[in-house]
């Protein structure tokens, strides 16, 4: 579906009646008219508790929820159906496997190398479990061209690695990391591979056997779909050796007065009652993914990341923290105006209705690394048009001028 941004921006209700530069979808995306309709459409045609009841409303819930994780698993090119769990988002994906795998599966001596570039929710977790297993925790660097290179991911993924956690795109530099060299290396000393996809699944494909990647974490809403959906892929084999991570309502087999049994994939891992309006509502963010297209939303998407990024480098009292490779990076843009905290920025631009993030992004190794407190984050998506981007530069222009004094 080859539409523009501004015919794509009709198809979400929050820029109908507003004048807004919405600039932080790498936060969390907006979301179309298809998504918000479905997730009423249950409420009001479909509501009832899945897997709970025989009755025909009942069974239609729980319908929906099996045709929602066949679309999941089709659009990440699963194996099988039963490799897609739903969690409340990537942060709870990445905890499951923290202390499902991780610590069921390292000792002292082994070796845990994640990348600088990582969220908190992959860095914190990972922290206690080697504290707890006496496994050691190591990190790749970038280069200058904020890029993890061959030379990195050769020295530090050794024969004492067992889990090598990475990001796909950083979710503050923009970088789109050598995730498929990570995972080969990682394979070749027989270590598993957990890939967070959350920055890139809105951007461009994940064929999961094609990577031949074992975990895969993301978020519904930074793709288009509702807040409270997040998603864990794993390979069959690793996820039926795994011990559940909650105990409760869904999960259980058999539970006896001493001990209970478990059900089998994808039901191990889902206790309580399942959010299944949210879920139903992330199967059409896919639907809507699909029916705009990936190679659309690149065209869009490089096209407005090459402007904002021309039209920022010409300021010269920006500093920008990207890679000069566009063909390497995202359309997730960090930047300061010297002298100019970025608060005081994102605040001044927020007065001119341009909505920006600004801090640590949840990545203070990172940003401590980088020698940096924070920063102000650009980030892009298929709704924005070049008249986003000119009302930044124009807010941007208004920053300097009230500091310029100063700095």
């Amino acid at each position: 579906m080859s539409k523009t941004s501004n015919e794509i921006k009709k198809d979400f209700p929050i820029f109908s009646n507003t004048k807004f530069a919405y600039l932080d979808s790498g936060a969390t995306s907006q979301k179309p008219k298809s998504v918000l309709d479905a997730m009423q459409n249950f409420y009001q045609t479909t509501n009832a508790n899945v897997h709970r009841g025989t009755y025909s409303l009942s069974i239609k819930a729980s319908q929906i929820l099996s045709d929602a994780r066949h679309k999941v698993a089709k659009f990440i090119n699963a194996k099988f159906d039963e490799e897609i769990i739903f969690t409340k988002n990537a942060t709870e994906s990445l905890n499951l496997l923290a202390y499902s795998y991780a610590l069921n599966n390292l000792k002292s001596g082994d070796e845990v190398v994640l990348s600088i570039l990582e969220h908190h929710s992959l860095i914190v977790p990972f922290q206690k479990i080697t504290q707890q297993t006496g496994a050691s925790l190591k990190y790749m660097y970038l280069n200058s061209n904020y890029q993890i290179d061959d030379n990195e991911i050769e020295s530090k993924i050794t024969n004492k690695t067992k889990i090598v956690g990475l990001s796909s795109v950083s979710n503050v530099l923009g970088t789109i990391t050598n995730y498929k060299k990570v995972i080969d290396k990682a394979h070749s000393v027989g270590a598993v591979v957990i890939l967070d996809i959350s920055q890139s699944i809105a951007h461009m494909p994940c064929d999961v056997q094609k990577l031949d990647v074992d975990f895969v974490v993301f978020s519904a809403h930074k793709m288009y779909g509702p807040l409270g959906v997040g998603v864990l892929y794993g390979k069959k084999q690793l996820l039926q050796n795994m011990p559940p991570f909650l105990m409760g309502g869904d999960m259980i087999e058999y539970v006896y007065e001493d001990h209970s049994t478990f059900a089998p994939l994808p039901n191990k891992f889902e206790a309580g009652t399942i959010n299944t309006s949210a879920i139903f509502g992330f199967m059409h963010a896919i639907e809507y993914i699909e029916y705009i297209g990936y190679d659309n939303i690149k065209k869009i998407e490089n096209e407005l990341t090459t402007y904002c990024y021309n039209q920022l480098k010409i300021l010269p009292y920006i500093e920008l923290y990207c890679t000069n490779n566009l063909n390497e990076h995202s359309s997730v843009i960090s930047f300061n105006i010297k002298g100019v905290h970025p608060h005081d920025t994102a605040s001044i631009l927020d007065a001119n209705n341009v909505f920006i993030r600004a801090g640590n992004h949840c990545a203070q190794p990172l940003l401590r690394w980088l020698k940096l407190d924070s920063t102000c984050r650009v980030s892009l998506s298929i709704y924005n048009t070049r008249d986003d981007i000119d009302k930044l530069i124009a807010a941007i222009k208004k920053v300097y001028d009230i500091f310029k004094k100063y700095i």
